[in-house]
């Protein structure tokens, strides 16, 4: 019972939510990019809430199943076939024994997510599933997925009901090329000047070419501190810092533990799950939000999909 990788796609990994309370040690939380398309690709199939997932970040990708089973797949707007069918994301689908399935072109977003009934029989390290690549541990042998990898799946009976389960149009998230992300303010911010924040939060930026599981650099009017520097100290998920170029850059899901550079704020948790779809020249826009709307925000969308 088991996924086999038929080629060598750019990059493809095993992740969770993540991995909790050993930053410490300087271990990142790593986990899915996209939290919404990880938690509805197993809500599809009815999969406990931390299942793990295959998070597909390249195009031409190929599977062959070795056993039947059931998968979802959600995440970025891209092809997806079945044995050369051409198949909607946002669905489970029964798949047999020797059936192949592919990932063709990415259109919209970046992270695609694949779940398998179940999920994959693999071991935890510090608690998750979760690959991260710079310290290798998690997934299989700490590393992005290679051709000829096998991935072993949990024995699960198929229930007819999940094989033809599908997300409503109206929740399929729409990748736009422009978004606005509510920040709360950090601790550091009275070190910017007034003027300062007035420019970071009425400006344009985009998203540079410089982006990955770490975090993205945006680009677009400077934003100076009265500080030159800080005693490296714990980041959060979706801290922006500014660096002495001036330039924002926000800190992702496989961010360094500590960190040396100025933060003005930090993105609402839930709103870094839209900017990981984020297309390199997408405008960004801040919009300040309150600690206490950020977490009732942030409770309502947890809520929504349990």
């Amino acid at each position: 019972m088991s996924l086999e990788l038929l080629n060598n796609p750019f990059f493809v990994t095993i992740q969770d939510r993540g991995r909790f309370s050993y930053s410490h040690i300087g271990v990142t939380n790593s986990g899915v990019m996209d939290e919404y398309a990880y938690y509805i690709v197993n809500k599809l199939l009815n999969n406990p809430i931390n299942t793990n997932v295959l998070e597909i970040g390249c195009p031409n990708v190929i599977f062959k199943v070795n056993k039947t089973t059931t998968i979802a797949i959600t995440g970025a707007n891209s092809e997806f076939f079945i044995n050369d069918k051409k198949m909607q994301l946002w669905q489970s689908y029964k798949v047999k024994k020797n059936d192949i399935l592919k990932i063709g072109k990415i259109i919209d977003g970046n992270w695609i997510y694949l779940s398998i009934l179940g999920g994959f029989d693999l071991k935890k390290e510090f608690g998750s599933f979760s690959t991260t690549i710079k310290e290798s541990i998690g997934g299989l042998d700490g590393n992005r997925l290679k051709k000829g990898d096998v991935l072993p799946f949990h024995k699960s009976s198929i229930n007819k009901k999940i094989c033809k389960t599908f997300l409503k149009k109206e929740f399929i998230p729409k990748y736009e090329k422009e978004l606005v992300l509510r920040v709360i303010l950090s601790y550091q911010y009275e070190d910017f000047l007034e003027d300062e924040l007035s420019k970071f939060f009425l400006s344009d930026y985009f998203v540079t070419k410089d982006f990955n599981r770490m975090g993205v650099k945006l680009k677009g009017n400077l934003v100076n501190c009265t500080l030159d520097g800080i005693l490296s100290e714990g980041i959060a998920f979706g801290s922006i810092q500014i660096p002495k170029d001036g330039q924002p850059i926000i800190l992702l899901k496989e961010r360094q533990t500590i960190g040396g550079y100025p933060k003005i704020g930090t993105i609402l948790n839930i709103d870094c799950f839209k900017l990981a779809q984020a297309k390199e020249g997408t405008k960004i826009r801040f919009k300040k939000i309150s600690y206490e709307n950020a977490l009732l925000k942030s409770k309502e969308f947890y809520f929504s999909l349990s």
